[in-house]
């Protein structure tokens, strides 16, 4: 018999359940997967194809693509439906008019969003780095390259694949599904018809991801029956908040409540892992000291579930303050982020996401 943790080891590689009863000869556990974050959005513009490349060249396991949803019912490559931040929106006089406040996931914001445009008029628009002030060197990018539809990116890891021999994950995050639906809109079943018309992801390994809890479970079956290696992760937000489908459904569940072990276990009726913050694995205090790790890695395993935490990054500003240098608050601090990553390690995470897949690829190896 396996332990839990070769176990749940083998199934973050891929390996079909039916085959870890059989293994009897001991061998060691695959090693944590490295997620590019919106690719190597530390060294490009996030969601662009220029970003995945780097990823990929860099080491990555599998490339994060976020989704949001067009006009017309295309699915786009965006961190949030709102593109005032992301994008060169503001400089096109055409789209003007467009501006305006949208509640979405029970929040007011304001800015130009992507339900408002159809995918052509995205593709006369330009992508720019949204931490400007701290990756003032991804501004030299800025307006070089387009926003790229979900399609394009699974083309690109594709052969790039094929090119290199690697076999590249991809782990997409359906956004806002519930604003979409209200607006009449099924990002999930975009999402079911695109992985279903590509050999890629129909084989290769797939993670959804979610803020949202319905969602995961309705389609859960249908993912699973096109590409039958695939997982589902329930991403976790703030513990004070409610998943955004819970509370327009008016319950109050907070993202703390399912980080019980209680919640867990009602967790993996739908979900394979759980993406907490790295904040939730290790509380920070006001001026971002790290306190006492939480159990919650321990308790998700517990529950069958797999661990893929959330957002590793390289500069200062992102690191707990026992491992920040004196360089400045956007200094790259490239020591810190892998001392951070082999911390959480330690404690036995399974993956974790990053917006340096090459330092992430580092952490992993043990060597520097």
């Amino acid at each position: 018999m396996l332990s839990r943790r070769r176990a749940l080891g083998l199934l973050a590689a891929g390996v079909p359940a039916l085959h870890l009863r059989a293994k009897a000869a001991p061998s060691l556990a695959p090693k944590p997967l490295v997620f590019a974050h919106r690719g190597a959005s530390a060294l490009r513009p996030e969601h662009t194809l220029a970003s995945y490349a780097r990823a990929m060249m860099d080491g990555a396991d599998f490339i994060e693509p976020d989704l949001v949803m067009t006009k017309d019912g295309h699915l786009v490559v965006r961190h949030e439906s709102n593109i005032a931040g992301t994008t060169d929106v503001a400089d096109h006089p055409e789209f003007a008019s467009r501006h305006r406040t949208l509640k979405i996931d029970g929040k007011n914001e304001t800015g130009w969003f992507t339900t408002d445009f159809t995918l052509a008029e995205l593709k006369t628009l330009r992508a720019r780095e949204r931490l400007s002030t701290i990756r003032v060197h991804n501004t030299r990018y800025d307006d070089h390259f387009e926003i790229p539809t979900f399609e394009e990116v699974i083309e690109q890891v594709a052969a790039q694949s094929a090119a290199t021999g690697k076999v590249f994950g991809l782990v997409p995050e359906i956004k806002h599904s519930t604003h979409f639906n209200s607006l009449g809109l099924n990002p999930e079943a975009a999402f079911l018809r695109t992985i279903a018309a590509h050999d890629y992801t129909r084989q290769a390994p797939l993670e959804l991801q979610s803020f949202e809890t319905g969602n995961l479970g309705r389609i859960r079956a249908d993912v699973l029956s096109i590409n039958p290696q695939a997982r589902l992760m329930l991403l976790m937000g703030e513990r004070k908040d409610v998943p955004p489908d819970l509370l327009a459904a008016g319950k109050t569940t907070t993202f703390g409540d399912l980080m019980t072990p209680e919640g867990l276990k009602e967790i993996r009726r739908y979900a394979d892992v759980i993406g907490p913050s790295n904040t939730d694995l290790i509380p920070r205090d006001s001026k971002g000291a790290w306190l006492e790790p939480s159990t919650l890695v321990t308790d998700a395993h517990k529950a069958g579930l797999l661990v893929h935490s959330y957002t590793a990054r390289p500069e200062n500003h992102f690191l707990p303050a026992q491992l920040r240098s004196d360089a400045g608050d956007a200094a790259r601090n490239p020591k810190g982020m892998i001392a951070e990553v082999r911390r959480y390690l330690d404690m036995g995470i399974d993956g974790f996401f990053t917006d340096d897949p090459a330092l992430g690829r580092i952490a992993v190896k043990g060597t520097i």
